[in-house]
């Protein structure tokens, strides 16, 4: 309200305990009820109510005044009563908001042992609002570092992500690697420092610096299209070679067993492991768009991730050499092409095919796919070329 934005939840202390919530509300869920904090859950919006952590004063004021000072920044250390509209700021985060400042509440310190992963949530705040990290507050940060891997590694992801997704990805990145925490999250991006690049292809520098550029160029992305920038490079390590210049032969796919292993590292869901490591293994295809013959073209065109992977493509190149031939190829394919021209209807099925006298089994994918290869190249456009084409197989003894 302060800052003049729109609250993403909202949190509420009181001296009710959690069973005391629970009766007067309908839904509520116990996220927390032995820390004294539940979920109350009201036409679609959560509220966290959490009791306040000492109710031994005589007056509510007292009680918050010593709650905040447990809570973690003083942007957060802040109260609002909506019945008397009076705000509450025994932290100096009104101040903190005006100076732009994203200061830890009293000691630092202590604030970051009582939760280790306010360490990356204090980072998070900085990128997200664009304001500077108090000196105290980012001492304390780096000495408490190696202190993050006490964290679960769904938190970690979370806050990553919020970080990866929000205005400042860069600069962010870049204080995960200035307070150390950084290597110990995911040692394989820190590990991309150093790396040289060809300099006619990589005039920016190393593979590290070509990541937080393009991190830099992103506009509002996907979590997953966010962490694939990061990741894209991560094979580039293992495959570096010098010979007539610096190569860094199949990196891409590396680099997708890399990113799997992150990802399963930090337990992203299945469909999110999916569209990153997709991301991150075709990321390299587009050099060969203009090549590709019109059936391979579609099929890579239509994947379920080219939007994102589009994007990925740009962003490498802007962030590269910035020739951006082969993305606007692609754009002007998509627009040319039809939506039936890149997914043609099926003609013919397998059970056409044991008519056609073809033995079950991996000969029917084979066939099917060549059909459809057909339908793309558009040599093939109704049912009966189709089952021609098929028989031209049956007569070269593809199925025997």
């Amino acid at each position: 309200m302060l800052m003049d934005a729109k609250p993403g939840d909202y949190d509420i202390v009181t001296n009710a305990a959690p069973e005391q919530v629970a009766r007067i509300f309908k839904r509520t869920v116990p996220v927390g009820a032995q820390f004294g904090v539940i979920l109350v859950v009201i036409k679609g919006v959560k509220f966290e109510v959490a009791q306040f952590r000492n109710i031994s004063g005589d007056s509510v004021e007292a009680w918050l005044r010593e709650d905040v000072q447990h809570r973690d920044l003083t942007i957060n250390g802040m109260a609002y009563d909506p019945l008397t509209e009076q705000i509450f700021d025994y932290v100096g985060g009104q101040e903190d908001i005006q100076r732009r400042i994203i200061r830890g509440i009293g000691e630092p310190r202590d604030r970051f042992l009582e939760d280790r992963l306010r360490m990356l949530r204090a980072i998070r705040f900085a990128v997200r609002f664009g304001y500077e990290l108090d000196p105290a507050t980012f001492a304390a940060i780096q000495e408490l570092a190696p202190d993050i891997q006490e964290v679960s590694v769904e938190r970690i992801r979370e806050e990553l992500l919020k970080i990866l997704t929000s205005p400042q990805a860069e600069r962010g990145v870049r204080l995960l690697d200035d307070s150390g925490m950084l290597p110990l999250i995911l040692p394989e991006v820190a590990a991309l420092k150093g790396v040289t690049q060809p300099p006619e292809f990589h005039p920016e520098g190393d593979v590290f610096t070509h990541t937080l550029l393009m991190l830099r160029q992103m506009k509002h992305p996907s979590p997953e299209l966010a962490m694939a920038t990061l990741l894209h490079d991560v094979g580039k390590p293992a495959t570096r070679t010098v010979t007539d210049r610096i190569r860094f032969h199949q990196h891409e796919l590396v680099g997708a067993d890399i990113a799997e292993n992150i990802c399963l590292r930090l337990k992203f869901s299945t469909d999110a492991i999916e569209k990153i490591t997709t991301l991150v293994r075709e990321h390299q295809k587009f050099s060969h768009a203009q090549e590709m013959k019109t059936s391979t073209l579609k099929r890579f065109l239509r994947q379920k991730h080219f939007a994102d992977l589009l994007e990925l493509h740009r962003l490498d190149r802007m962030s590269s050499y910035r020739q951006l031939e082969s993305y606007h190829f692609c754009k002007a394919k998509l627009k040319e092409f039809a939506h039936d021209n890149i997914h043609p209807p099926r003609l013919i099925s397998g059970d056409d095919l044991v008519k056609l006298g073809f033995a079950p089994g991996p000969v029917f994918k084979r066939v099917l796919e060549a059909v459809e290869d057909a339908q793309l190249e558009g040599t093939v456009t109704t049912r009966e070329q189709a089952l021609a084409y098929a028989k031209e197989f049956q007569a070269t003894g593809i199925s025997m």
